[in-house]
C-alpha cells in the first residue's frame, strides 16, 4: 500500500466511512512510475498548477504555461522550463528551502485530471538549451502519480495560446506590464532598450489591456 495517507487522512476516513474505498482507490490508481498513458497526457498540455510550500511552511499555487510539450518525462524524471516572470521565484525559491511539490494537469475540453506529488530541484546547468527561452529547469522526482475523477471538472474550450510562450529560438515579446514607468529602472538593459523602442504605457492602458484580455 503507498504511503499518500497519513494518520489526519486516516481520522476523517473513519469518520466518514470512507476508508475501505480509500483504500481500494489507492491500489488501483497510485503509481509512483509514470505510464505510457500518463506520458501522453502530460506531452499534450500546454500548462499546469505548482504547488509548493515556503520556509514558514505557507503553501502558494501558481499557474505554469508553455507550449505543448514544455514539460517533459526523462527516465521517470518530469521536466519543465522556469521562463521570465516578476523576479519573485517565489515558487522557484519555495523549491529550493523545501523541496515538496505537488502538480496538477487538467484537460478542460475532455474532462480529466493528472496529479503528480514528488521532490523537486533547480537545474540550472546546460540542459536548459534543450528548453527555448528557459532560465532555468525544474526536476521532479515522482513519489505519487494518480488521475482524478473527473466528475467535477467543468468543460471549457482552448480558446488560443499566450503569445508570450518562446518560440523556438527561445524569443518572446516583451511583458506588457514592463512598459510601465514604475518598474523602468528595475528593468535589465536589453529590457530597458526594448521599451525605449516601443514606448512607456500609463496603468490604465495596461489594465484595459488586460481587461480586453490582451495583457
Amino acid at each position: 500500500m503507498t504511503d499518500i495517507y497519513s494518520d489526519c487522512h486516516r481520522v476523517l476516513q473513519q469518520r466518514y466511512d470512507a476508508r475501505p474505498l480509500a483504500d481500494r482507490t489507492a491500489a488501483a490508481i497510485v503509481h509512483s512510475e509514470f505510464t505510457p498513458e500518463d506520458i501522453a497526457f502530460i506531452s499534450e498540455r500546454d500548462f499546469f498548477f505548482l504547488s509548493t510550500v515556503d520556509p514558514n511552511g505557507s503553501p502558494t499555487v501558481s499557474y505554469k504555461g508553455g507550449a505543448p510539450g514544455f514539460v517533459r518525462v526523462e527516465d521517470n524524471t518530469l521536466v519543465f522550463p522556469s521562463y521570465d516572470g516578476n523576479g519573485m521565484f517565489l515558487s522557484m525559491g519555495n523549491i529550493t528551502e523545501n523541496p515538496h511539490v505537488g502538480l496538477l494537469f487538467m484537460d478542460f475540453e475532455r474532462p480529466r485530471r493528472l496529479r503528480v506529488q514528488g521532490t523537486a530541484a533547480l537545474d540550472e546547468g546546460p540542459a536548459r538549451e534543450a528548453f527555448p527561452g528557459a532560465q532555468f529547469l525544474v526536476r521532479v522526482e515522482p513519489k505519487q502519480i494518480f488521475v482524478n475523477c473527473p466528475r467535477y471538472v467543468h468543460k471549457y474550450q482552448r480558446v488560443e495560446s499566450s503569445k508570450y510562450v518562446p518560440a523556438a529560438d527561445g524569443s518572446a515579446p516583451l511583458a506588457l506590464w514592463k512598459r510601465l514607468e514604475i518598474v523602468h529602472d528595475t528593468l535589465t538593459p536589453k529590457e530597458q532598450a526594448e521599451v525605449a523602442a516601443a514606448g512607456f504605457i500609463s496603468f490604465d492602458e495596461y489594465q484595459a489591456k488586460v481587461d480586453a484580455g490582451e495583457g
